[in-house]
C-alpha cells in the first residue's frame, strides 16, 4: 500500500529525516514510536502528502504522489487518505453530522450518499443520537470518534493518525485502541499511527522505532 524510499526532509539547517525507507502492506496497522524530535510526525505528514519530501519517492496504492500537481494531489488526499489528529480539528460551528460530511462534500459527491454514509459511520461509532450536537456539546472521546468518522467517510485506502489518543484519558484511550482494530476488521483500511502510547504500539501489527531521523528497527 505504501512504499517510501530514501525520504529526506530538512527545515533550514535542521535535518529532520535522513533517508527513511518504508513498506506498509494493505490492511496493516503500523505504529511509529520514538522520542520527541525523532521525526515521527514529519514522516507521517510527508507520507500523508500534507508536506513534501526534499528527496526520495513515495508511492501510495501504486501512485507516485510526488508526481501529482497541487490540484491532483488535493483530490487524491481527500479521496484516498484519512486523517485523525490529537486535537480533533472539528469545525465548532457545525454539527457532528456536518463535520463528518465535509470530505464528501469537498469531493463533490452526492449529498444524499454522503449524509447516508456519515450517519452510518456515526451510528457504528455509537453516536447515532448525537448527530445534531456541535463539538462543544460532545466529550473528548465523542469528538475523537466524530473525527474518526470524518476520516472514514470517503472510504480511504489509508488512515494516518498522529497521537490519536494523546488528548484522552486512559479509559477512553483503551476504547479508541479497540476501535481502531475493529475498524480495520470491518472496513479493511490501512492505519499508520504515530504514538507515545506503549499499549497501542504493542497491539499494532508492527512497531517502527525512529531515532534521529531514521527508522532503527
Amino acid at each position: 500500500m505504501i512504499i517510501a524510499k530514501q525520504v529526506k526532509k530538512s527545515y533550514g539547517p535542521l535535518e529532520v529525516l535522513k533517508g527513511v525507507d518504508l513498506e506498509i502492506k494493505k490492511g496493516e496497522i503500523i505504529s511509529i514510536v520514538g522520542k520527541s524530535g525523532a521525526g515521527k510526525s514529519t514522516l507521517l505528514h510527508i507520507l500523508g502528502t500534507l508536506d513534501k519530501a526534499d528527496v526520495g519517492t513515495i508511492e501510495i496504492g501504486g501512485i507516485n504522489t510526488q508526481s501529482l500537481g497541487e490540484v491532483e494531489l488535493a483530490a487524491f488526499r481527500n479521496d484516498r487518505l484519512g486523517f485523525v489528529f490529537q486535537f480533533h480539528h472539528l469545525l465548532p460551528e457545525f454539527t457532528a453530522l456536518e463535520n463528518v460530511c465535509m470530505p464528501g462534500f469537498i469531493g463533490n459527491k452526492s449529498e444524499t450518499e454522503v449524509k447516508a454514509k456519515a450517519k452510518e459511520l456515526l451510528d457504528y461509532l455509537g453516536l447515532g443520537s448525537r448527530l445534531t450536537h456541535k463539538p462543544s456539546q460532545l466529550s473528548g472521546g465523542e469528538q475523537q470518534r466524530v473525527a474518526m468518522a470524518r476520516a472514514l467517510v470517503n472510504s480511504p485506502d489509508v488512515v494516518f493518525a498522529d497521537e490519536p489518543t494523546g488528548n484522552l484519558d486512559s479509559a477512553t484511550s483503551q476504547e479508541m485502541h479497540k476501535l481502531l482494530f475493529q475498524l480495520r476488521a470491518d472496513f479493511k483500511q490501512t492505519f499508520v499511527i504515530v504514538t507515545h502510547n506503549n499499549d497501542l504500539a504493542k497491539m499494532s501489527d508492527r512497531t517502527l522505532s525512529m531515532e534521529d531521523g531514521l527508522i532503527i528497527n
